[in-house]
């Protein structure tokens, strides 16, 4: 159901929130590379944070032609390391916490996401986007057995080696932007629905 839900979405016109953060990075006028980041995740409170936000600013100054959009979680747990390492990078765009649609939208522009979140490691690859999954595990191993996604962990050497491979080696930037959808076409309420009605027409 969400891959499905998700293509409705993009069927809708861009958000204006999403324009705006768009051509204020420069990624429209300049041609440069949108990298969406989301973490928030409980596991990674505290130093691994630091270590998170320690990558991207260091991904941040070595790749001056790349903008980071980073929707910032309202826990303060996760808010004051953000804010505190990243409020000052010209190429790093703190935003306030957006609605679904818009955040549909931001990975269709994005070039690679970084993400601590489920739900994007699902939504991401049917978009053709590489995800960097910012944890030690996932619960969602599907995308990262097919090749769509990578666990690299809350560590910034990580964050930093393995995003500089994919914006500087177009073969294995190709190897993880596959279009695919491990998790199922969002179709299935759909098949059901069909199966039911033909075991139980109603002019049975």
């Amino acid at each position: 159901m969400r891959v499905y839900h998700l293509h409705l979405i993009l069927e809708k016109p861009q958000p204006e929130e999403v324009k705006k953060v768009i051509e204020s990075s420069g990624v429209s006028a300049d041609g440069k590379k949108l990298i969406l980041v989301t973490a928030h995740r409980r596991e990674n409170f505290g130093q691994p944070f630091e270590d998170i936000c320690s990558g991207l600013k260091e991904l941040a100054e070595r790749n001056p032609d790349v903008s980071i959009v980073y929707p910032v979680h309202l826990n303060p747990n996760v808010r004051e390391p953000v804010y505190k390492n990243l409020s000052n990078i010209k190429n790093i765009f703190l935003i306030e916490p957006v609605d679904y649609d818009s955040m549909a939208h931001f990975m269709k522009e994005s070039y690679i996401i970084l993400t601590d979140s489920g739900g994007i490691q699902e939504e991401a690859p049917p978009l053709g986007k590489p995800v960097l999954v910012l944890r030690d595990e996932t619960e969602r191993p599907e995308a990262v057995e097919a090749g769509a996604a990578k666990i690299i962990g809350p560590h910034s050497a990580a964050i930093v080696k393995e995003t500089e491979k994919l914006l500087k080696d177009p073969q294995e930037y190709k190897k993880m932007a596959q279009t695919i959808s491990p998790y199922g076409d969002g179709k299935a309420a759909q098949r059901i629905a069909d199966i039911i009605k033909d075991l139980y027409p109603k002019n049975k």
